[in-house]
């Protein structure tokens, strides 16, 4: 067995309501069943978010060194399924076997790996039986005509610590909520654990008659059955704490009173409209639906970009700028390749065990990255600041060597930036290996990829963006800037960036300019109040600031390189400037034209960030983000 890190490994466990630190009940060894999906349609993007949560669990504690035996299910009986299926005329178990590989592939393009088990309830119909066996004969069930109940119990006598992970007490439950009302039951609260079968149902025989599993039981039975009655985690969305996982407490513990989970994990809603995402309420998106327009991995990178247990909110925006994201780090790590391979004699001595030694800023940064990642990680797996701190430090300083090795060097300074380059590009594939977003493809398939998304959102094909750049080619030759910035400012408003590198033109994925928060299904009209005009002047600062950002000229931490400062300063001095001035002129015109509208100066002043935006683009030749 692998020597196991990381012995500060904190998690947040919703039993106890606070961050303890992992112990597992194994040395060395980690049992973790997380609830699947019912497989009656195809997965949105809040089953997307639950399952890249655990999956960056299971791979960090496969990263510090544990033997991880991770089990997630699929219920592929439910009424839901019963109900899609007679609709569409179609076998139970056919509908929900094509659904569970249909979801099998989103997982792969997700990144996340398979689990050690992927047990189905339609397999375990003896295990599931057995366990409710025991608790009949625990006093805990009772059948009523051919259905089985679980009893909660009648107060006084409830069942024992019954509310404990989601605080509720049983006088609390409501009627009927996920549970039918029935005046068999001895307390409303009472829930089946095996329901009898209805003419022309799908069903199982038993001691109490033919039908199928309640909803609770099967994860009980199937954990039971993979991890044993005790093991390390149990997780699942938010949605599941009452009544799903509170429900399995009560079953593991009423069939074997030494049943015990160690830490209860929950992540946190996707939301749309700050409402929650569910096919029930009808206000999801597949994951094929955006993965159809976006690449997974932005998708990925999207979920990340939120702690797991707070709520995410989907909005295109967003998803936009992790695509973004996504295409600055591919494209640094193939220039990264590209560059050890053009320089392979330099890069074989380095590799070859002539060793000399790397830069100063690169040890730090190789060093700080390491440090912040097992800091953030151990934390409760907080994987937003890892994201946007010292992984952007680290493809920065990438880009910095890139950028000094283009320069003419002495051999002993091409090989330490070579070494360099080696070392920090090797740290940086281990963190984005572990995050799950080092694609098994080459750098140069994830950009071609990333592309030819960029051209479905922005229903261009490559052929009218080359014409496009021919014309503005021809436009800048006759003198006609004008011409030229209305074909940059338009595909730029399509999502596609051009770049003059030397001679030549070249075009790559960016944010829409002026894409903004949308409601998912509808872009947000733009507002033509004052209100709406001073959204839309925050939003252009945003991403000219952006944009600086991302060619390399605004830092994080500005300060560590004087270029950097003097761009930031130039940049704050251009918005002061733009606004003073334009403030001046306003009021002056005001003063003469007292009826003049507010809404020119906000209109003006919006201009003046595009035009800035366009002359900072213009002036500086970048060949990447």
């Amino acid at each position: 067995m692998a020597e196991v890190r990381g012995s500060d490994f904190q998690i947040y466990n919703t039993m106890t309501k606070q961050k303890e630190k992992f112990v597992p009940l194994v040395p060395g060894k980690v049992a973790m069943y997380v609830c699947g999906v019912t497989s009656y349609d195809f997965s949105h993007i809040g089953h997307a978010r639950a399952y890249v949560a655990f999956d960056v669990l299971f791979r960090y504690l496969k990263h510090l060194g544990y033997e991880v035996k991770y089990v997630r299910n699929f219920t592929d009986v439910d009424d839901k399924i019963i109900k899609r299926a007679n609709e569409l005329g179609e076998d139970p178990l056919a509908l929900s076997g094509r659904f569970c590989q249909e979801f099998l592939i989103d997982m792969a393009d997700l990144q996340c790996l398979p689990p050690n088990e992927q047990p189905r309830v339609s397999d375990h119909m003896d295990q599931i039986r057995d366990m409710i066996s025991k608790i009949i004969e625990n006093n805990w069930a009772y059948p009523v005509d051919g259905d089985v109940y679980f009893s909660v119990g009648i107060p006084p006598n409830n069942f024992p610590n019954y509310g404990r992970l989601s605080g509720r007490k049983p006088e609390d439950n409501r009627a009927g909520e996920r549970i039918a009302i029935d005046s068999r039951k001895r307390n409303p609260a009472d829930f089946a654990l095996w329901k009898a079968a209805k003419p022309g149902e799908i069903s199982w025989e038993s001691p109490w008659g033919p039908g199928r599993p309640g909803w609770h039981i099967e994860c009980s039975a199937m954990s039971a059955t993979y991890l044993t009655e005790k093991f390390d985690i149990h997780g699942g969305g938010m949605d599941l704490i009452f009544p799903h996982h509170e429900n399995e407490i009560a079953q593991s513990s009423a069939a074997c009173p030494n049943s015990n989970i160690t830490y209860w994990m929950h992540n946190g809603f996707v939301t749309a409209n700050d409402e929650k995402m569910s096919k029930s309420v009808g206000n999801f998106f597949t994951i094929r639906e955006v993965t159809k327009l976006y690449h997974p991995l932005a998708l990925r990178h999207f979920l990340m970009g939120t702690h797991y247990r707070s709520p995410v909110n989907y909005s295109i925006s967003q998803i936009e700028i992790s695509s973004e994201s996504i295409f600055y780090i591919y494209q640094t790590l193939e220039d990264c390749e590209s560059a050890i391979a053009q320089e392979k004699d330099a890069a074989a001595s380095v590799s070859g065990g002539k060793k000399y030694p790397s830069t100063a800023d690169a040890q730090k940064c190789i060093t700080d990255l390491k440090t912040h990642f097992e800091k953030k990680m151990s934390d409760d797996l907080h994987t937003p600041s890892i994201l946007n701190d010292a992984l952007q430090e680290a493809l920065r300083l990438l880009n910095k060597i890139l950028s000094m090795l283009k320069k003419k060097l002495q051999k002993p300074q091409k090989l330490s930036y070579i070494q360099s380059l080696v070392e920090l590009e090797k740290e940086v594939r281990d963190v984005l290996d572990v995050l799950g977003l080092l694609s098994s493809s080459t750098y140069t398939e994830v950009l071609k990829q990333l592309k030819e998304k960029a051209l479905k959102r922005a229903e261009l094909s490559e052929e009218e963006i080359l014409q496009r750049i021919e014309e503005r080619a021809l436009a800048r030759k006759n003198k006609d800037f004008l011409r030229g910035d209305q074909i940059r400012s338009y595909l730029t408003s399509k999502g596609i960036a051009l770049m003059d590198v030397g001679k030549d033109t070249i075009w790559r994925p960016c944010v829409p300019a002026g894409a903004e928060e949308e409601d998912n299904t509808t872009q947000t009209p733009v507002n033509d109040t004052s209100d709406g005009q001073l959204s839309n002047l925050v939003r252009r600062a945003t991403m000219l600031r952006l944009q600086l950002k991302y060619m390399g000229l605004i830092r994080t931490n500005v300060g560590d390189w004087e270029e950097d400062r003097s761009i930031e300063d130039m940049f704050h001095q251009i918005i002061t400037k733009v606004v003073v001035s334009s403030m001046v002129v306003y009021f002056l015109y005001v003063c003469l034209n007292p009826t003049h509208s507010i809404l020119n100066w906000w209109t003006s002043l919006n201009y003046r960030f595009a035009q800035i935006s366009v002359m900072i683009e213009d002036n500086h030749n970048f060949n990447k983000l």
